[in-house]
């Protein structure tokens, strides 16, 4: 049985960004135009985010630990309802405390909702307010908080100053919006980018519900049959960027790159490995100019899934004994297991040894990240 010898650290939690957040750290120009709270025809308070027709409901992104039926009262809590944990570094250790975490990779709430903002200027200098202040909240506890930044991916340049401004900020990766402005991610042109990010060490990470096709604002809003069926969704989105840095040789051309695939759960990848071992063997030579490797090879080599409760991920040998696992806890998210995240793992590993559940709930999370733990 594996007895716990390191803390978990999380590899997917997020913040709930404060009403100041963008307001406050945004470029002047875009200061009238940016995020904010308003209370709508309800009087709940919302983000609402010029335009998106859809407003973020602040209880919704803050509800980890509530039953079904109390997160459907939280969806009507205001900005000062939700725990301080979502937004105050001081309070955040607390909760890592309570849920037995040693520390936590930091990504964007209302930031996923702005990744499918079709205006690439406007999201770019939203997504440049919230690396500001995100810095800010992780420096109040830089070996607990980890930060990553975000980019709009408005063109290649921009980009690449977005990963060196990241780096000066301390960050430990870049979440990167689910759609690139100009052309697609196995594209040439981007080539820059990703030698940038190897250069700076810096890994980039795919969340869920972060591209147009599969975006946050219509994350369950089933087109056949239960809503639920829209859950089950939810991991196609980074599925196909996965396929696109495997297939288009971009793995292939930057044997160095790190990246993440973000809260699609793991259990999934075994499958995902051979199915597209197959398809390059029935693609045959076409395969040949872009790829000398089965594409798994990529994947236990490059990619990296987090999940929170999953017990299927621990179930493969290959994936165990690699550095492909990385536990999250999704806090302080409806799918959080906060506050029982001690009691999930427990459970899960409890037939790994020592060494595979230390690499999948910290070890492999602290390599990727380079995190000074």
């Amino acid at each position: 049985m594996a007895t716990a010898t390191k803390l978990p650290i999380s590899a997917d939690s997020h913040i709930v960004e404060p009403p100041n957040c963008y307001t406050d750290y945004i470029d002047p120009a875009f200061r009238a135009r940016a995020p904010h709270i308003e209370r709508n025809s309800k009087g709940i308070e919302n983000f609402v985010i010029e335009g998106l027709t859809n407003p973020v409901p602040i209880g919704m992104l803050a509800a980890a630990g509530k039953t079904p039926d109390e997160v459907k009262v939280a969806r009507g809590n205001d900005f000062a309802d939700i725990t301080p944990a979502a937004w105050s570094p001081d309070a955040r250790i607390e909760s890592q405390d309570r849920d037995g975490v040693g520390g936590e990779v930091i990504f964007a709430s209302v930031g996923m909702v702005l990744c499918s903002h079709p205006d690439y200027e406007y999201k770019r200098a939203c997504m440049t307010a919230y690396n500001r202040w995100l810095a800010e909240f992780c420096a109040a506890q830089p070996t607990r908080l980890f930060g990553l930044a975000q980019t709009a991916v408005s063109s290649v340049d921009q980009a690449i100053e977005d990963f060196v401004a990241a780096k000066e900020m301390g960050m430990v990766g870049m979440m990167v919006t689910g759609n690139p402005q100009h052309e697609d991610y196995d594209h040439r042109d981007y080539d820059a980018l990703w030698e940038c990010a190897v250069d700076l060490n810096l890994p980039i990470a795919f969340h869920i519900l972060t591209s147009n096709d599969y975006d946050a604002a219509t994350a369950l809003k089933s087109p056949r049959g239960h809503q639920a069926n829209a859950f089950m969704n939810l991991v196609r989105g980074v599925q196909d960027i996965l396929g696109l840095f495997v297939f288009g040789g971009v793995f292939e051309r930057h044997p160095d790159l790190h990246m993440v695939v973000a809260e699609a759960d793991a259990g999934w990848v075994p499958h995902w490995m051979y199915r597209s071992d197959h398809a390059a063997m029935r693609w045959g030579r076409a395969m040949d100019r872009t790829i000398s490797r089965k594409p798994s090879e990529y994947v236990l080599s490059n990619c990296h899934f987090t999940f929170q409760d999953d017990a299927t991920a621990y179930q493969n040998q290959a994936l165990v004994d690699s550095e492909c696992l990385m536990w999250a806890s999704d806090f302080p998210h409806t799918d959080s297991t906060w506050p029982l995240s001690s009691e999930v793992l427990a459970d899960h590993t409890a037939h790994l040894t020592p060494e595979q559940r230390d690499r999948a709930v910290h070890d492999n999370t602290a390599k990727v990240f380079n995190l000074p733990v």
